[in-house]
């Protein structure tokens, strides 16, 4: 292997160490706004210079048995791939979803209006959740332990998210340490490629930073 390769090799590796990563995205829970097959690039940069915020779409370790243990890792050659670089990660022990509540945050579903509320604060999700959709038809009242994430899929029918964990071990919550980066645009297949940000309903008094 020349040294130009190795470089080459040693550069990517460092990129995907500490810029960015892409991933698969495996499954239905974050759609419409992610759907199976989608790559998406989750950049690092952010989170060197603030925090984790409410509204990001976020990659992260998986906390404790949340995966389907029906999937399967990656061969030899597509592990190769997916640590330097060259392919996407398959989503094998990460999970993709949104975040809806930060250490200190009480998150209720839902208010007299059919709307989850964090400290109070009604959210509009209509930005981001299917036409329709209900916000979430399993109540919960919860408060997030200090440097913990209360996480939802967008497909809230469909998603295995902090919800469906509660009961488990860390009741629900996503250890902000487990986030890999925020997921920040869809990057193929080239027909949906496009900037991911934050709606606009976390930007209400009281919510922003």
């Amino acid at each position: 292997m020349s040294s130009v390769t190795v470089l080459a090799l040693v550069i990517t590796v460092v990129l995907r160490l500490f810029v960015a990563e892409a991933f698969y995205v495996p499954s239905e829970s974050m759609y419409d706004t992610l759907t199976t097959n989608d790559r998406i690039l989750a950049e690092k940069i952010s989170y060197m210079h603030r925090d984790v915020d409410r509204g990001d779409i976020v990659v992260f370790k998986d906390p404790g048995n949340w995966l389907n243990e029906e999937q399967l890792e990656p061969g030899p050659f597509r592990q190769v791939g997916e640590f330097v670089g060259i392919l996407p990660r398959s989503g094998e022990g990460h999970l993709v979803k949104r975040v809806i509540g930060l250490g200190g945050d009480r998150v209720i579903c839902c208010d007299k209006a059919g709307r989850i509320t964090v400290n109070s604060i009604p959210l509009d999700e209509q930005e981001y959740l299917l036409a329709d959709a209900k916000p979430s038809l399993q109540p919960f009242d919860v408060l997030v332990p200090p440097g913990h994430l209360w996480v939802m899929g967008d497909n809230r029918a469909e998603s295995a998210d902090s919800r469906a964990h509660m009961g488990g071990p860390g009741g629900g919550f996503v250890p902000v340490e487990n986030v890999v980066g925020r997921a920040c645009c869809v990057i193929w297949p080239s027909d949906r490629m496009t900037m991911l940000r934050p709606p606009e309903t976390f930007k209400k008094p009281g919510l922003m930073k």
